[in-house]
């Protein structure tokens, strides 16, 4: 579950952090919204869940192609928590310039931790060992296709605040107008996608397997294609750019085309190849390429939309209307979309109607989030999720990363697998419920997540928290 173990924090972190670092002092409760942490928390541990559990349970992982999983919610939604908080940050700020400095420094510190993480340095948590050949590091991913969404909406802010008012001019579509620039670069991205997804030509193109465990390593293969406007896994341009621009040998190994029907004789992680699989099926493909993170963006300028609604409309029931009605246009529109086989739903591609299908669920989420904690005051009952919310960083790289389960593990007796956390799992909750698959998800629902609750929550209590 490599293509979707990533996650970045910096999102609500008010005010801008000097450096990433361990801060001991406490956010401003009253520039913070309850509501977008505690979403926030909620995704981190959906990622968590989806990560550690989805391996035995095939629906939580990612869609092996067009479709949507439990998996496929998790990276739009960070892509809208981020964009929904850069109008909540960017509010009060009072230097452009300062205010772009700290945006480019803080995309340089998503990328280099984007590489460090997700590059293959680290094989954490199962193989204790690092290190990663140069030729074939992974140049993408999700921390650096948040980056990437963060600086150009960041920046698009930053730019436009001085012709933004404080107060909305009359009319129902007014805050549409008042941030027209953002909307038409929007357009202008859904436009170039569009043209290149279906107006370019996709040559025959090879490639060398180069997963030393597989039976097939050092092999050379040939895809046929000569074809243009396909959207399936061999022959679509997103893959076809991303070979071009990056590399075929730094695309990510293990896409989750693999578990395809097509390929495997099962929809599971290690389930062996069909003998009449197609050659594409051993390919690498980025899930977090050049033309699929530039689509990325929209998400993010979902998200936006609703940080200014935020801001510009004071009253909760002004707010919650303009959420709701847009989060179901979006979800609407995705759906119709897909069923209608104009566009279906695609992470890998990062398709329109995947983009309308995520946006509209991320805003009724937050939707219901902020009627149960910010309307109704019931925060209590969500704390853990939004202490994780608050110091999501912490959580993502000792958690989803693996880093400190790497570092447990790599204390064991006798055997790499006789470990405290492969005793906790097959001894409390595999061996009580005699089953694999639901031993594991129990393990992550009722120990794994409340544990991170509980780690964050100490390090609120200190007030330390781990900036970007």
């Amino acid at each position: 579950m490599a293509d979707i173990k990533a996650y970045i924090s910096y999102a609500k972190r008010l005010p801008i952090a000097d450096g990433t670092h361990f801060s001991a002092q406490k956010p401003d409760p009253e520039r913070r919204v309850a509501s977008l942490d505690i979403f926030r928390g909620l995704t981190v541990a959906l990622m968590i869940l989806v990560d550690d559990a989805g391996g035995e349970w095939p629906k939580m992982g990612h869609a092996a192609w067009h479709g949507s999983n439990l998996a496929d919610f998790v990276m739009p939604f960070f892509l809208f928590i981020v964009g929904m908080a850069i109008p909540l940050t960017f509010k009060g700020i009072t230097s452009r310039d300062h205010a772009i400095k700290k945006t480019i420094v803080r995309t340089l510190k998503l990328l280099l931790w984007g590489i460090m993480l997700q590059g293959g340095f680290s094989h954490a948590p199962d193989k204790l060992s690092y290190g990663v050949d140069m030729k074939k590091i992974r140049w993408c991913g999700i921390l650096q296709r948040i980056a990437f969404a963060y600086l150009v909406m960041a920046l698009m802010e930053i730019f436009t605040k001085k012709d933004h008012t404080k107060d909305l001019p009359p009319g129902r579509l007014s805050i549409f107008r008042l941030y027209g620039s953002q909307w038409l670069v929007g357009a202008c991205i859904l436009v170039v996608y569009l043209a290149v997804i279906y107006g370019m030509y996709v040559p025959h193109w090879q490639f060398t397997v180069n997963d030393e465990e597989s039976a097939d390593y050092g092999k050379v293969f040939t895809v046929e294609c000569a074809v243009r406007g396909k959207l399936d896994p061999a022959c679509n341009a997103i893959g076809y750019i991303d070979r071009k621009i990056l590399g075929i040998n730094h695309l990510y190994q293990h896409p989750a085309w693999k578990r395809s029907e097509a390929c495997t004789e099962a929809s599971l992680y290690e389930a062996p190849f069909q003998t009449s699989a197609p050659t594409w099926c051993k390919a690498p493909f980025e899930p977090d390429g050049i033309l699929s993170s530039i689509s990325s963006v929209l998400s993010t300028i979902t998200g936006v939309h609703l940080g200014h609604v935020h801001v510009h409309l004071k009253g909760d029931t002004a707010r919650l209307k303009h959420w709701t009605v847009m989060g179901l246009v979006l979800l609407i529109l995705g759906l119709v979309l897909h069923f209608t086989h104009a566009m279906p739903l695609n992470k890998q591609l990062y398709t329109f109607s995947y983009v309308c299908v995520t946006s509209g669920i991320a805003a009724l989420v937050f939707s219901a989030i902020y009627i149960l904690v910010d309307m109704w005051g019931r925060k209590s009952m969500f704390l853990p999720f939004q202490w994780i919310g608050m110091n999501s960083m912490l959580v993502y790289v000792m958690a989803a990363e693996g880093i400190f389960a790497g570092f447990i593990n790599g204390w064991y007796y006798n055997d790499p697998h006789n470990t405290l956390i492969y005793w906790i799992q097959k001894h409390m909750f595999i061996g009580v419920w005699n089953s694999q698959s639901v031993g594991i998800l129990l393990y992550v629902i009722f120990a794994e997540i409340p544990f991170w609750g509980i780690v964050a929550g100490i390090f609120h209590r200190l007030e330390i928290y781990w900036k970007l």
